[in-house]
């Protein structure tokens, strides 16, 4: 699992490559959890384009994240999904909390 993050304002961008499963959905929470305080984040974007394989750690991980910032009145958004990771999204229910866009200037038009 490669991870690499932007900062914009309050606004924290992450991209998250490989997979995101139980092996490393621990420290995938806690660094982002760190990065949303230490950078004063509302908002998240996960770009998704390098995303091969997410399972229930790693839908846990977007929720949990997802709680984090709307209880600081933010939002979470997507950027990027791949068909087979937008499957999981839809059958999660993930879409209800988390907004889906295109790129991340349509993402960042909506919060």
């Amino acid at each position: 699992m490669l991870f690499n993050y932007e900062a914009f304002d309050n606004k924290l961008i992450v991209k998250l490559e490989g997979e995101l499963d139980h092996h490393v959905s621990e420290e995938i929470r806690q660094e982002l959890d760190d990065l949303i305080e230490k950078k004063r984040s509302r908002h998240l974007v996960f770009d998704l384009s390098g995303l091969e394989f997410m399972d229930s750690s790693g839908i846990g991980v977007i929720m949990g994240r997802y709680k984090n910032v709307s209880k600081m009145g933010g939002k979470v958004a997507v950027i990027k999904v791949s068909d087979k990771i937008d499957k999981i999204f839809s059958l999660s229910g993930l879409y209800r909390i988390v907004g889906k866009y295109e790129n991340l200037q349509e993402a960042f038009d909506c919060m």
